[in-house]
């Protein structure tokens, strides 16, 4: 099979291999890149509205500087992920995930595991009519369709109240951290 460019493609050390190296394809170097590049994995573009051009032609707003401190060493990028990491406010957060999460996953596949083993094992009991045709099997069904339904919210209730606003603070204390690495540059 041949590739766009007239070279097989998986043939030797090529760029279309596996193991080519994309610093040495012509054209693709960050300095010919029209759009600038983020490292930021929490970059959201739509959100975020910083350093982005007010027109066509229009230059980049500047980014302020991060704060620091009198006598403050600049850090890499990485080092501010992992101390924003090992962090006390990033474990709360993560616990409150947790903590909703997984009583959340064992009981509806509990509820999920029932519904199905009940269908399989007991077909008497699921035929049983409720009112008129519609049976047990068919309440349960739909049960399962409106826990989902309730689940989502409860997920996105419990987002809202209890992890968001900690989250957005963690977000941007490790953006202004990360500005600071970067010396201001975003």
């Amino acid at each position: 099979m041949q590739s766009s460019n007239e070279r097989p493609r998986g043939a030797g050390g090529g760029p279309d291999s596996a193991v080519g190296n994309r610093d040495d394809r012509d054209g693709d170097s960050a300095e010919t890149c029209a759009s600038p590049r983020y490292d930021d994995p929490w970059y959201d573009a739509l959100a975020s509205g910083w350093g982005e051009s007010a027109g066509a032609g229009a230059p980049a707003a500047a980014v302020p500087p991060a704060r620091t401190e009198p006598g403050e060493v600049p850090r890499a990028a990485a080092d501010v992920y992992l101390e924003v990491q090992r962090s006390a406010a990033f474990r709360e957060v993560r616990g409150r995930y947790r903590r909703f999460v997984v009583p959340a996953v064992v009981t509806f596949f509990l509820w999920y595991v029932v519904y199905v083993v009940t269908a399989t094992t007991a077909p008497g009991l699921m035929a049983r009519p409720v009112t008129g045709a519609v049976n047990v099997a068919m309440v349960a069904g739909l049960g399962q369709f409106l826990t989902t339904f309730l689940l989502t919210w409860a997920y996105a209730r419990h987002a809202r109240l209890r992890r968001d606003r900690a989250a957005l603070e963690l977000r941007w204390d490790t953006q202004e951290l990360t500005r600071g690495a970067r010396g201001g540059a975003s």
